[in-house]
């Protein structure tokens, strides 16, 4: 690693507690991840007993240090409620699988460790600090913004190619350059971990912009109306090749506008539905041969051979994964690749491209559902309990109700890749903060009423009133 990596990763503890000096601290806690995910370089800094130091536990650090030591009063207000559970389960997978599979104490409590600085830390600090309508609208604002200023890179590098992490970290943040071919060109991948993520991010960028836009939360960015703005990203968004990103852009508008128009949940239960239906199927060992072969012809219908191959090659690798996992499937085989398929000569013959198999395999179903509940079941019950549907298109609702529809994406996404993205993670603690607590809605003041002894009467009838 170049000594700018060093630099810039061991220099942005001191930048966000300067951040938290600077600005109120939910805003601070925003701008730290945000910026973060955005522009940090995607290194691993091996350092002795305490989880590999990436960009995102060095935000997790600096934000808890800065809690401490400009808001320490903050940590009194968490109260832990039943929503937490589910991430509570996930963060200590590992503990359970180490233990089931006599891999000793030691090696379950550092994994627990690093489990909860990628997971339990971004959900806890959501939580602590944007569990209410503001902060749900500093975070959405956040992703939309960060889609803005990602677009002038993203439209460099499908003109050179991904070399931005190379020019200024010194090296590329994804080794297999062939996977930033797509579609005649290339694919952006900036500061991420793969042109994947970025598709994604893009994605979750876009579909805040169209919300924001069609609700009128935000009128300018920049001095920059959002009617020139949305366009140019939705271009950007489109340059960045990434299919899946497409299907599930138009599935989030899809949500959005059938929440506002129609007022129903019903394209989002059945997202939720699909993604816990699909799940079981790869549990239980349903798709065979036979079916991958099915799901391939029917895809090249749609999609072009190249796009179907992968899908099948995925599922390929998940059928004999989902296989292994079932030897031990309660809690998974814990770490060290021991989930992995391997051939008679030792030779590991298996690829692990989705978020789901990763956690069946390694941490059972247990952890798998807790990973799924920890995501899910605050989108769900937000819009059951917290706030209906008809209520998404409210100015103080609709940046917490794209959250919502981004967290699900990401999960649907996470059916097919493994790409985690701590903020969507910081997203879901906040979504939890609103369903255990709901910020009320402000009720709107008319403009011409006036107050005179405590009560609020219109303009003339006052005046009427005062001549009497």
């Amino acid at each position: 690693m170049s000594p700018i990596v060093f630099l810039v990763m061991f220099g942005w503890i001191p930048a966000v507690l300067y951040l938290f000096s600077r600005f109120p601290p939910q805003k601070a806690v925003v701008i730290s991840f945000v910026f973060a995910w955005l522009f940090l370089p995607m290194a691993e800094i091996v350092l002795p007993g305490i989880p590999n130091y990436t960009k995102m536990s060095a935000t997790c650090y600096g934000v808890v240090l800065a809690t401490f030591i400009f808001d320490s009063d903050r940590f009194s207000t968490f109260q832990p409620r039943w929503i937490d559970i589910p991430m509570t389960l996930w963060c200590i997978a590992p503990l359970i699988a180490s233990i089931s599979n006599n891999l000793g104490l030691y090696d379950g409590v550092s994994a627990v460790l690093t489990q909860s600085v990628s997971w339990g830390l971004p959900y806890f600090l959501g939580r602590l600090y944007l569990g209410n309508l503001s902060g749900a609208k500093h975070l959405a604002t956040a992703v939309f913004v960060g889609g803005l200023a990602y677009m002038p890179l993203c439209l460099l590098e499908t003109r050179i190619s991904p070399q931005l992490h190379r020019l200024v970290y010194g090296y590329h943040a994804f080794a297999d350059f062939s996977q930033s071919m797509r579609y005649g060109g290339y694919r952006p991948t900036v500061f991420m971990q793969h042109g994947l993520a970025v598709g994604v991010w893009m994605m979750a960028a876009t579909l805040a912009g169209i919300w924001f836009w069609h609700t009128g939360v935000i009128k300018k960015v920049g001095g920059y109306k959002l009617k020139v703005l949305v366009p140019a990203l939705f271009i950007t968004f489109f340059l960045c090749k990434s299919t899946g990103a497409y299907i599930l852009l138009l599935v989030g508008v899809l949500i959005l506008f059938m929440a506002k128009y129609l007022r129903t949940p019903l394209l989002l239960i059945v997202i939720i539905g699909f993604i816990c239906f699909y799940l079981n199927l790869g549990i239980s060992g349903v798709i065979t041969p036979e079916v991958r072969e099915g799901i391939r012809i029917q895809l090249t219908q749609v999609l072009d051979e190249e796009r179907a191959g992968s899908l099948d090659f995925r599922l390929a690798n998940e059928e004999i994964l989902s296989e292994k996992a079932r030897e031990r499937m309660l809690f998974g085989w814990g770490g060290w690749g021991r989930a992995r398929v391997y051939n008679d000569e030792g030779e590991d013959i298996s690829v692990t491209d989705s978020l789901w198999i990763i956690a069946y395999g390694n941490y059972g179903v247990f952890g798998l559902s807790s990973l799924t509940a920890s995501m899910l079941v605050p989108a769900a019950l937000f819009a059951f309990m917290a706030y209906p549907v008809r209520l998404w298109a409210h100015p103080q609702v609709a940046s917490a109700a794209v959250l919502v529809v981004v967290v699900t994406l990401f999960m649907l996404d996470c059916v097919l890749n493994a790409m985690p993205n701590p903020v969507f993670t910081l997203a879901s603690g906040s979504i939890s903060g609103l369903v255990v607590n709901p910020t009320p809605l402000k009720r709107r003041q008319p403009k011409s009423r006036c107050l005179h002894a405590h009560t609020a009467y219109p303009v003339k009838a006052a005046q009427v009133a005062i001549s009497k």
